[in-house]
C-alpha cells in the first residue's frame, strides 16, 4: 500500500516510492528505492523535502501502522483542491485554437531567438535593456489574449538544446495568462510577463557542463544550480529599465510557502504576489517538459501533482487561479471517456474545467482509430464524461500535437 508520510517518520529499510515535490527541485537521482543507509536518510532530512510516498508492500510501515495518508485520502484532497479551483471565472478566448496555433508557432520561434540573444549578451557581461524585451512580451501577450492555450501548449514542447530559452518563453506566457485570471492591470501583466521571460537569466552564470548535463545533478552541482536566482538578480540590478516585479520574481521564484525554498527560505507572508505567481508557472512548465534524464509529466498529471503539494508549496488563491487559467485538463491532454473512447482536449469551456471540448479519435474496445468527432462535454445533451487522463505512450499515440493544433509535431 502506498502512504504519504512526513520525512521525520522515515527509517532505514523503508521503500521510498516517490518524493512529494517537483523532481527537478531535489538532488536525488532516483525517485524510488529502498532506504538502506542512514546517511541517505540524513541527506533527505536536510534537503528541504517535507513528505514522501512509501510502499508498505516493499518495506516497513511507520511504527504502529499509524500516521501518514493513504492514496485514497490524498486523492480525495486533490479532488477537493481542484473542485475549489473550478469555481469562478476562467480565461475567455477570442480565436479558434487551430488558427492561433499557426501564429503561435512563429511567435515561439521569434521569441526563442530573442531570448537566446538576450542570454548570450548577459553571458558576455553586457547590460540588458528591458525595452529590448518588451516587443517579445507584447507579442506573447497578444497571442495569449487571442487564445491562451495555443502558445502555452506549443511552448511546452522543447528539446534539450533549447530548453532554457523555451522555458523562459513558456513561463512568460503562463505569467500573462495567470495575471489576466487574477484581474491585474495592463502594465502589471506586462511586467509579470517580463519577469517570466527573465526569471532564469542567472543561468547564464551557471557552468555549461552543469546546464547541459545529460543526467541528474550531483549534490555539489545542484548547489551550484541553486545560485542562479542570486546571479540573475545581480545581472538585472546592473541592467536598464528593470522593474521591482522582475527583480523579485528572478530572486524568489524558487521560494515555497512553507519556507523550504531557496535562496532566502522565505515563507508565506514574506513572499510577494508576483514571486508566488512565478513559483507556480516555473514549476508547471519544468515538470511538463522533457529532459535528457527525465520524461515530463503529462499536463493533467502535473496539475494533480501540484494540487497534492499545494498546501506546502503554493499560495492557494494563486494556485486556484493558475488552474483556472490553463484547466484541470489542459489543452493537449489525452483523456479516456466513459464511452470507452480516447480524445484529446482542444479547448476549455465556460461551464466547468471538468468538461472541456474534446476531439474523440480512438476506440479502447477495438484498440484502433475511429472517425474523429468533436464533443463539448459541457453541453446538457452530451452524456459522455472524462473518467481519467492517459499517457499517450501507453496507447502508442504520437501525434497529439497534430490532433489538437492541426500542426505537425515538431519541438519548438
Amino acid at each position: 500500500m502506498l502512504k504519504r508520510i512526513p520525512v521525520e517518520h522515515l527509517r532505514v529499510g523503508m521503500y521510498i516510492h516517490e518524493f512529494c515535490g517537483s523532481w527537478y527541485d531535489h538532488p536525488f537521482w532516483r525517485n524510488a528505492f529502498t532506504l538502506g543507509k542512514p546517511e541517505v536518510l540524513l541527506d533527505i532530512l536536510s534537503s528541504g523535502i517535507k513528505e514522501v510516498w512509501i510502499d508498505t508492500g516493499k518495506g516497513p510501515d511507520v511504527e504502529g501502522g499509524e500516521g501518514g495518508k493513504s492514496e485514497k485520502a490524498v486523492a480525495a484532497e486533490v479532488d477537493n483542491t481542484l473542485t475549489r479551483a473550478d469555481a469562478g471565472s476562467k480565461i475567455a478566448h477570442h480565436v479558434d485554437i487551430t488558427q492561433e496555433a499557426v501564429r503561435a508557432v512563429k511567435i515561439c520561434a521569434q521569441s526563442k531567438q530573442a531570448v537566446a540573444s538576450m542570454f548570450h549578451e548577459a553571458r558576455m557581461g553586457k547590460a540588458l535593456n528591458a525595452s529590448d524585451a518588451l516587443p517579445v512580451v507584447d507579442e506573447i501577450t497578444t497571442s495569449v489574449v487571442r487564445n491562451p492555450g495555443a502558445l502555452i501548449s506549443l511552448a511546452r514542447l522543447k528539446n534539450k538544446d533549447n530548453y532554457t530559452y523555451m522555458h523562459s518563453v513558456a513561463v512568460c506566457a503562463l505569467m500573462v495568462s495567470l495575471s489576466r485570471q487574477l484581474g491585474l492591470g495592463e502594465e502589471e501583466t506586462r511586467q509579470a510577463g517580463m519577469a517570466g521571460l527573465m526569471h532564469d537569466i542567472g543561468k547564464t552564470m551557471t557552468p555549461l557542463e552543469v546546464i547541459n548535463k545529460p543526467g541528474k545533478l550531483t549534490e555539489a552541482e545542484f548547489q551550484v544550480m541553486k545560485n542562479h536566482p542570486i546571479e540573475g538578480h545581480v545581472i538585472l540590478l546592473e541592467s536598464n529599465g528593470i522593474s521591482d516585479i522582475v527583480l523579485h520574481v528572478c530572486l524568489h521564484h524558487h521560494e515555497k510557502e512553507d519556507g523550504s525554498g531557496y535562496p532566502s527560505k522565505l515563507a508565506n507572508g514574506q513572499i510577494d504576489l508576483y514571486s508566488k505567481m512565478g513559483m507556480v508557472c516555473d514549476i508547471y512548465d519544468a515538470i511538463t517538459s522533457f529532459r535528457a534524464y527525465k520524461n515530463g509529466w503529462e499536463p493533467a498529471e502535473a496539475i494533480r501533482k501540484m494540487a497534492e503539494w499545494s498546501h506546502r508549496h503554493f499560495d492557494q488563491l494563486i494556485f486556484h487561479a493558475f488552474v483556472k487559467s490553463i484547466g484541470i485538463y489542459p489543452i493537449g491532454t489525452l483523456v479516456k471517456l466513459a464511452s470507452d473512447r480516447l480524445g484529446v482536449v482542444v479547448e476549455q469551456t465556460d461551464n466547468s474545467l471538468l468538461t472541456p471540448i474534446v476531439m474523440v479519435f480512438f476506440s479502447v474496445k477495438t484498440n484502433c482509430r475511429i472517425t474523429m468527432e468533436i464533443l463539448d462535454l459541457s453541453k446538457p445533451a452530451c452524456r459522455d464524461k472524462i473518467v481519467s487522463h492517459e499517457d499517450p505512450e501507453k496507447w502508442d499515440i504520437n501525434d497529439i500535437q497534430e490532433l489538437w493544433s492541426g500542426l505537425a509535431a515538431t519541438p519548438a
